[in-house]
C-alpha cells in the first residue's frame, strides 16, 4: 500500500509540472512573439528610413491635418464660387456698356438721319430713297423688310406720290422678278401710296419662293405733288442683323 500511494503522487506532481512548463513554453512563445513583432516594425522603419518616436506623432497628427485639408478644400471652393459670380457680375456689366453703345450709335444714326432732312444740301433735293434693308427670320426664306423714302427742302410740303418693288434673282437657272407685293401680305397691291412731309418708313415681311434666289431690289418712286418727280433705284439683295434707327 504505502508503494502505491508513492506512486500516485509523483504521477500528480509529475502532471503538475507538465502544466507548468506548457506555461512556461506559452509565455516564453509569446514573448518571442511581441518581440518579433517589434524588430519587424523596427526593421520596416529602418527600411523606410523612418524615425519610429517621429511616425508616432506623425500618425497621432494625421486627424488634424485631415480636418485641415478638408477646411482648405472648403475655402478654396468657396474662393471659386465667388469667382465665378465675379466673372458672372463683369460679363453683365460688359454686355450692358455694349448694349448702351449700340443705343447711343443708334441714336447718333437717327439724329443724323433727322439733321439730313432739315440741313439744306445734306441729300438731293426733292424725294430719295434709302438703301433697302433686310433682316432674316427664324424660318427659311422669310425676311423683314424696310424701305425709307424721305425729301429734302427748304419748305416741307407735304409730298404725295407712289412706291413700286420688284425683287429680282434666278429660278431654274432663269431670270425672274417678283413685285414686292407677291411675296408680302402686308401690301395690298403694287403700287404703294407716298404721303409725308419728312420721310415715310414701309415695312413689312416677305416670303421667298422655293428655290428663288434673289439677288436684288428694284426701286421706283413717283411724287405728283408738290413737283412731279421720279426716282429709280437698284439694292443688292444684303441681310443686315437688325434695322437701323434711321426712320424709327
Amino acid at each position: 500500500m504505502p508503494f502505491t500511494r508513492k506512486r500516485h503522487l509523483g504521477s500528480r506532481e509529475l502532471r503538475r509540472l507538465q502544466r507548468q512548463r506548457l506555461g512556461l513554453a506559452g509565455v516564453v512563445i509569446a514573448a518571442l512573439l511581441v518581440l518579433a513583432f517589434y524588430l519587424g516594425e523596427q526593421a520596416a522603419y529602418r527600411g523606410m528610413g523612418l524615425n519610429p518616436e517621429l511616425y508616432r506623432v506623425m500618425k497621432a497628427e494625421l486627424p488634424r491635418l485631415q480636418q485641415e485639408l478638408g477646411s482648405l478644400r472648403t475655402e478654396l471652393e468657396v474662393q471659386r464660387t465667388q469667382t465665378q459670380v465675379s466673372e458672372q457680375a463683369l460679363e453683365m456689366v460688359r454686355r450692358e456698356i455694349a448694349e448702351q453703345k449700340e443705343q447711343i450709335a443708334s441714336l447718333e444714326e437717327g439724329l443724323q438721319f433727322y439733321r439730313s432732312l432739315m440741313a439744306p444740301g445734306e441729300i438731293a433735293q426733292g424725294l430719295s430713297l434709302r438703301p433697302l434693308e433686310l433682316v432674316a427670320l427664324d424660318m427659311p426664306g422669310q425676311f423683314s423688310f424696310r424701305i425709307v423714302a424721305q425729301q429734302e427742302a427748304r419748305k416741307h410740303s407735304l409730298l404725295k406720290g407712289e412706291l413700286s418693288a420688284e425683287v429680282v434673282g434666278v429660278l431654274d437657272d432663269q431670270q425672274v422678278s417678283y413685285s414686292l407685293a407677291e411675296l408680302s401680305d402686308d401690301l395690298e397691291g403694287p403700287a404703294i401710296t407716298l404721303r409725308f412731309r419728312y420721310f415715310q418708313s414701309i415695312e413689312g415681311t416677305l416670303v421667298l419662293p422655293q428655290g428663288f434666289e434673289p439677288g436684288s431690289v428694284r426701286l421706283l418712286a413717283t411724287a405728283t405733288s408738290p413737283r412731279k418727280m421720279e426716282v429709280r433705284e437698284e439694292f443688292s439683295w444684303q441681310i443686315n442683323e437688325r434695322f437701323t434707327h434711321v426712320g424709327k
